[in-house]
């Protein structure tokens, strides 16, 4: 990278975040309708509290700009083995997110790796996740950062045609 490209990037600083924080909630409505529109449904309505995020079973993050605008969100949640799939020690991503102005930033790559490097700090020993074949670049995003499809579905949507989850191990 250039040094003048890496001087148009904004500063950009991740924090932890309640799930039900109203930059959250705003990004969290942003996302589904992003998969409502993509999907012809309602956008994914897997239940999610936000004490599922609180550590030491879970982080949300959000990406700020210098100017305090929200850009981009994800989460982890943990899971013991249970009847939809997930196994002892899994952290599942959940809704990871960049607004569309915020894409090509590096962003969703950035949290990723912070999400990652958290849950295995909290015991975790797999990161799984469930995306879908209508998200293309969700898809390359993971793949490329050494997901790879899981043995088994996992989630509420495990029987749907349309859905891939990915894991990797910690």
């Amino acid at each position: 990278m250039s040094i003048q490209s890496s001087l148009q990037r904004p500063a950009v600083e991740l924090r932890a975040t309640s799930f039900d924080h109203p930059d959250a909630v705003e990004l969290n409505d942003r996302v589904q309708l992003e998969y409502a529109q993509r999907y012809g449904d309602e956008g994914d309505v897997t239940p999610l509290d936000p004490a599922m995020f609180t550590a030491p079973r879970g982080l949300y993050l959000i990406a700020y700009d210098e100017n305090g605008t929200p850009l981009a969100t994800g989460g982890w949640r943990g899971h013991e083995e249970n009847d939809e799939g997930y196994a002892h020690g899994d952290a599942e991503i959940k809704r990871m997110y960049v607004t569309p102005e915020a894409r090509g930033l590096g962003l969703a790559r950035r949290i990723l790796a912070a999400l990652e490097d958290d849950a295995r700090t909290a015991g975790r020993t797999r990161m799984v996740l469930e995306t879908g074949t209508k998200q293309p670049e969700a898809i390359a995003l993971y793949t490329s950062t050494g997901y790879t499809p899981a043995p088994n579905k996992f989630g509420l949507y495990r029987f749907e045609d349309l859905s891939r989850c990915f894991a990797k191990q910690l």
